[in-house]
């Protein structure tokens, strides 16, 4: 019984540190934490799941990139589908990076990061927004102009430079913001509005 112990210790100590991945991939640091990113192989860091981030304002969809054409920016990597897509990136790269670390806009809004489908997205006044799917886009599409406005605000004040995991379960749980409303309450909204 004695000898299990320091075995069931070290599958304890492994689990939690496997479960602590998310924390470190998603907070690479270096002016662009955190961001909606993924470890795979050798980029640690990987933008919107490998989706070329230049194909939404060139071709307005979302493409799959190759892992042989990619570029890394303050230690976040993006793939692209087409050289000229990375040259226009390395160019400008500031003008291609999805706002708020390329997760939910519609979750952003209430000061969480999470979510963020590469399928689901919008481009208004020359930026990015990706979302969570066609449901957190129609409820952010109900007020465009205020939700850009919460999610800015939260971005700058509490979520940029912050570690996901630990905010998303501060704004989940026992935080949540004034306006706050569950995935249910926004779908009826949307429901209200398109009658």
């Amino acid at each position: 019984m004695h000898r299990s112990l320091p075995a069931a210790c070290l599958l304890l100590a492994l689990s939690i540190l496997g479960g602590c991945a998310p924390l470190l991939t998603q907070s690479p640091g270096r002016g662009l934490s955190p961001v909606n990113a993924v470890s795979q192989g050798e980029d640690k860091h990987l933008m919107l799941f490998g989706h070329d981030v230049v194909s939404y304002f060139t071709e307005n969809t979302h493409r799959p990139g190759s892992p042989a054409i990619k570029s890394v920016y303050k230690d976040v990597t993006f793939r692209f589908s087409k050289p000229e897509h990375k040259a226009m990136f390395d160019r400008e790269p500031e003008k291609f990076l999805p706002q708020y670390g390329g997760y939910c806009a519609n979750g952003i809004v209430y000061a969480i990061p999470w979510g963020g489908d590469a399928d689901s997205w919008l481009v208004r006044d020359g930026k990015l927004y990706i979302f969570g799917g066609k449901g957190s886009r129609d409820a952010f599409m109900l007020d465009v102009p205020k939700n850009i406005a919460l999610a800015d605000k939260y971005w700058k004040e509490e979520v940029s430079g912050s570690n996901a995991f630990f905010q998303r379960t501060w704004r989940t749980t026992l935080g949540k913001v004034p306006h706050y409303k569950t995935g249910a309450q926004l779908a009826e909204d949307v429901a209200r509005a398109r009658k």
